[in-house]
């Protein structure tokens, strides 16, 4: 088969001004940025596009549903604790922003370091081949010891290890979201896959004490889950995979007890998208009349700035106490 050169001659062209256009300025453009500037007038700033664009209504969504008295629910992955956010966190609580966390069990273990020793996070290549990876005693032994007798206590996974870390004095409390949630009576639940957490390698470790605790605190995120509809926000913040498949079947239960949850708003922070939060927190379940965003980033940056968005928004922007 032989082939020719095309003819670009015959190629029909259309003014650009009939052209439909996706970014126009000064609409959609940023604005000038100057040293000193409010949180407020560096959003604004932004440009209406892109991530920018999620970022803003994110933050609009999470003003508009506290000053209608609905949900703001924040679900987060391990990488957000280690990271040593929780002051920002804090702040969030102390305006009466976030109404509820869910963790992974990975986001316990490195909230419970903080609380005991005020650092967390080994070096994991350095210990796995003379087998010490995760086998600090205190760290295994104190969290299947708290989660026992918060089972006999009626408690769930996030209340009976942030009372542990209260009544046990732990020296830097402060650092932990498990006990702020606890001495504030927010509700933080904490969802584990058994074998994925290094406290599971502890001698202590019981797998029905485990799977008792974690599906306390499933039943009881359905039913925070069932308060989303009408205006509620749930962000996912850094769980790739056990957090956004425990909102999907959260939210079929919801659904499946006759509770009407839609118009609601969710959103994916992560430093890159995956499959599982993609379709089952920006997606799925918000296929009716909700919206549902992305913001790509890293959360040692992104969290603190959607919180000092929020704050600035609801004009209250005060440091809280401490515990």
């Amino acid at each position: 088969m032989q082939y020719f050169m095309t003819d670009l001659s015959k190629v029909t062209t259309y003014p650009l001004a009939e052209r439909r256009n996706k970014m126009e300025m000064p609409r959609d453009g940023a604005g000038p940025v100057a040293a000193g500037m409010s949180v407020a007038d560096l959003l604004a700033a932004m440009p209406a596009q892109l991530g920018a664009e999620a970022l803003n209504r994110v933050i609009d969504a999470i003003v508009a549903a506290r000053e209608k008295g609905k949900p703001v629910v924040l679900a987060m992955g391990g990488h957000v604790i280690k990271c040593g956010l929780q002051p920002v966190l804090k702040s969030l609580v102390d305006a009466d922003v976030v109404t509820a966390f869910a963790l992974n069990g990975s986001g316990s273990v490195h909230d419970y370091e903080l609380s005991l020793i005020a650092a967390t996070s080994e070096d994991v290549g350095a210990v796995l081949h003379c087998g010490t990876f995760g086998m600090a005693e205190e760290t295994g032994r104190d969290i299947n010891r708290a989660l026992r007798e918060g089972i006999a206590a009626g408690c769930g996974y996030g209340e009976a290890v942030g009372r542990f870390i209260l009544q046990n004095g732990n020296p830097f409390k402060e650092y932990s979201l498990l006990a702020l949630c606890a001495a504030r009576n927010i509700p933080v639940t904490v969802h584990v896959a058994i074998g994925n957490d290094i406290i599971h390698q502890h001698p202590d470790a019981d797998g029905a004490v485990l799977g008792e605790a974690s599906f306390r605190d499933f039943r009881l995120f359905t039913s925070i889950v069932s308060e989303l509809g009408d205006g509620g926000v749930y962000l996912n913040i850094g769980s790739a995979v056990i957090l956004p498949e425990v909102f999907l079947k959260a939210l079929s239960i919801a659904q499946n007890l006759g509770h009407h949850v839609d118009n609601f708003t969710t959103a994916n922070f992560d430093m890159q998208q995956h499959y599982r939060p993609l379709q089952n927190v920006v997606k799925r379940p918000t296929s009716g009349h909700s919206q549902g965003y992305t913001v790509t980033g890293h959360h040692e940056i992104m969290i603190p700035l959607l919180a000092a968005g929020i704050l600035d928004r609801l004009g209250r922007g005060k440091a809280g106490s401490r515990l």
